[in-house]
């Protein structure tokens, strides 16, 4: 942090550091509910195939409110990201000058040299704070134009992922995960495409978490003072969903990179007089073919504990009760937009937390199996 004792104050207050970061931050938030509203689009588009009572309300309540959020979401984060990198374009400016008004004011050798460097110092922080009063203000506005027939909840969902990204991309997984598993009883290659957009979501989320000091000192707290408290619980059960979500996209993609890499040197050892393309070709093929098909496997991977438990029903009640544990976090996904109660919080957490011991947890563990058995030679 600059030195101002010269000129007696801050005339350009502000950190282009911490601007910058949450720039980025909101621009790969932006890209992923970008990615996830363009997925659910698709399958409004092209759902026709999917027949029955079930299939058509699921329809109707997927193309009238899912793809109107994310895409508002992904339009807000965008437009914030724009603007904040102007405002660290400016802040930069901004912090030069005051730099450079602090060294004439300290070098000063008389009281009127010293007098100039202080008015134009008061000059820059009027025109700083004007600027950052119309950057704030531009932000205000464009989140009122997105979002003019439903303020409350966008107003809630714009909140919720300007305080905490890492939780935001953590719920837009979770209810990405309901609608993946709902549609693959009808569609499973569509459910497919969906749940792995949830898992890069989750994979995005687990990055943020783990990166964010405030996230991880309840947990270091935990470990090192033995405070286990909400926020070590909260902690605690969000890292064991980000990372169980993640497992099925991570073995997919893993599965299809070898499966490519293999190819690939296949091919080489074939035709060495060729050029690099023919192996790139033949393992960019195997890639693509050996990650949907790794996939679709594992999609069909059940919970252990759940296959016990109902072991003696039919297969579809079994997918049922499957479907039970995504709709439950789904819902508490979103119970944090509409609700600031602690005691809502609260038990969300319990319910993640039951989920990840009963079901994510188990789960991810029999699809890294799974994925690990195919994989072996």
């Amino acid at each position: 942090m600059a030195d101002h004792t010269a000129l007696g104050f801050d005339p350009a207050p502000g950190s282009p550091a911490a601007v910058l970061a949450l720039t980025k931050t909101l621009g790969a938030s932006a890209q992923s509910l970008g990615e996830a509203s363009c997925v659910v689009k698709d399958l409004v588009a092209h759902s026709s195939q999917w027949q029955g009572e079930a299939a058509t309300a699921f329809r109707a309540s997927l193309s009238q409110d899912l793809p109107r959020y994310l895409g508002a979401a992904h339009t807000s984060l965008a437009e914030a990201a724009r603007r904040l990198t102007g405002w660290h374009d400016t802040l930069v400016a901004h912090r030069a000058l005051a730099a450079r008004y602090e060294a004439e004011a300290a070098a000063a050798k008389t009281d009127e040299a010293l007098s100039d460097a202080r008015r134009l110092a008061r000059e820059l922080a009027a025109e700083h704070a004007a600027a950052a009063s119309r950057v704030a203000r531009t932000l205000t506005a464009a989140t009122d134009r997105l979002a003019p027939k439903e303020p409350g909840l966008l107003a809630s969902i714009w909140h919720k992922i300007v305080e905490d990204p890492g939780d935001a991309l953590s719920n837009a997984s979770a209810i990405l995960g309901a609608v993946g598993a709902g549609v693959a009883l009808f569609c499973p290659p569509a459910g497919l495409a969906v749940m792995l957009v949830a898992g890069g979501l989750s994979l995005a989320a687990l990055t943020t978490h783990l990166a964010d000091p405030k996230f991880r000192k309840p947990l270091v707290d935990g470990a090192t003072k033995g405070e286990f408290d909400a926020d070590f619980w909260k902690s605690g059960v969000t890292l064991l969903g980000d990372a169980a979500g993640t497992v099925p996209g991570v073995a997919a993609v893993a599965s299809g990179a070898k499966a490519g890499t293999l190819a690939a040197r296949a091919a080489m050892a074939a035709t060495p007089e060729a050029s690099a393309l023919t192996g790139l070709s033949a393992g960019s093929a195997s890639f693509r073919s050996t990650t949907w098909s790794t996939g679709l496997a594992i999609q069909e991977v059940d919970n252990p504990l759940i296959t016990w438990g109902v072991r003696s029903t039919n297969p579809t009640v079994t997918k049922s009760v499957g479907l039970a544990s995504p709709v439950l976090g789904a819902v508490t996904a979103s119970a944090g937009y509409v609700s600031d109660s602690e005691s809502v919080e609260h038990a969300s957490t319990a319910v993640d937390g039951a989920r990840g011991v009963l079901d994510d947890g188990p789960s991810a563990a029999a699809k890294a199996a799974s994925a690990w058995s195919a994989m072996r030679p």
